[in-house]
């Protein structure tokens, strides 16, 4: 089965038309029940009869009356069987004697608890996600699975955790890693859609909202980091040193400033790098001797 709209009027004007036809087909039994208990007519009996029993039918027919709010979904359920639903809001009528099961269709959020994980790496993290979604199919949240919302929370921890460990909490090299917020929201969104599409459910957006190594390694997993800063950091410095070194000789060949022979050659390049590369200010040293002296 799939969703459909429920058979549904205008509940005023079922309102109205209950109203009137109690009140005449009352008013009819009440005049028969007079007439047959004074004259002993069995005609007026009869008819008193008919009209309680059609006063009845009226009465039975105002169970059907429902108010269905904005961003809200009706079940109609006839004895078990699904009817259809109204997603319409307004005041209508739909078949008398049938249930009827609101289903929210409000745009919700919750988040995760933080959950323990090891990453791709084997390191393990604390994570946790936001997740915002609404229902788009009544038919399948109230009737594929037995609660929509519990089928939510636990599809998006499963979620979390997959995505935990299928990338690393850190990454240097080529990839993504669980730190790129942009991407991995997109693919956890993707992830999550695919897993509650079967509750007629839509997830709008997912992201990260806590990300962290746990505590037993946090500080060793802090020194690592820093060490890796700073071996980044230094690779950059001595990448533009280099090629600072060679723009400085070449500059001196082509413009004849100087002759350097290799030996002196070698000199300058390597004090050339002492200056770039040091983490400290460098003190001059005037040479008044000659370098072969």
């Amino acid at each position: 089965m799939e969703l459909r709209p429920a058979w549904h009027v205008n509940g005023f004007a079922v309102l109205v038309a209950w109203f009137v036809l109690t009140l005449g087909f009352g008013a009819a039994a009440a005049y028969g029940f007079v007439v047959a208990s004074r004259d002993g007519s069995a005609p007026a009996l009869v008819a008193a009869i008919a009209a309680t029993v059609l006063a009845v039918v009226v009465l039975i027919l105002a169970s059907g009356l429902i108010v269905v709010n904005p961003n809200e979904a009706k079940i109609v359920q006839f004895f078990g069987r699904y009817i259809g639903s109204v997603s319409e809001p307004g005041f209508f009528a739909v078949l008398p004697l049938t249930d009827r099961k609101s289903i929210s269709l409000r745009v919700r959020n919750f988040e995760t608890q933080k959950l323990k994980v090891n990453d791709a790496d084997g390191s393990p993290v604390e994570i946790a996600a936001v997740v915002v979604y609404r229902v788009v199919d009544s038919f399948k949240a109230a009737f594929a699975v037995d609660d929509y919302e519990e089928y939510v929370e636990t599809q998006s921890e499963a979620a979390v955790r997959h995505l935990a460990t299928t990338h690393p909490y850190d990454s240097h090299e080529v990839g993504t890693s669980l730190r790129d917020g942009a991407e991995i929201a997109e693919e956890l969104t993707v992830e999550l859609r695919e897993r509650t599409e079967l509750a007629g459910i839509e997830v709008l957006e997912a992201r990260i909202t806590h990300l962290a190594y746990a505590p037993e390694i946090a500080q060793a997993m802090l020194v690592r980091q820093q060490a890796a800063q700073v071996v980044a950091a230094r690779t950059r410095i001595v990448e533009g040193a280099v090629g600072m070194v060679g723009l400085a000789l070449d500059r001196l060949s082509e413009q004849g400033v100087v002759e350097l022979d290799e030996e002196r050659r070698a000199a300058m390049v390597s004090n050339l790098l002492v200056v770039l590369c040091g983490d400290r200010a460098t003190q001059p040293v005037v040479n008044a001797g000659s370098l072969y002296g």
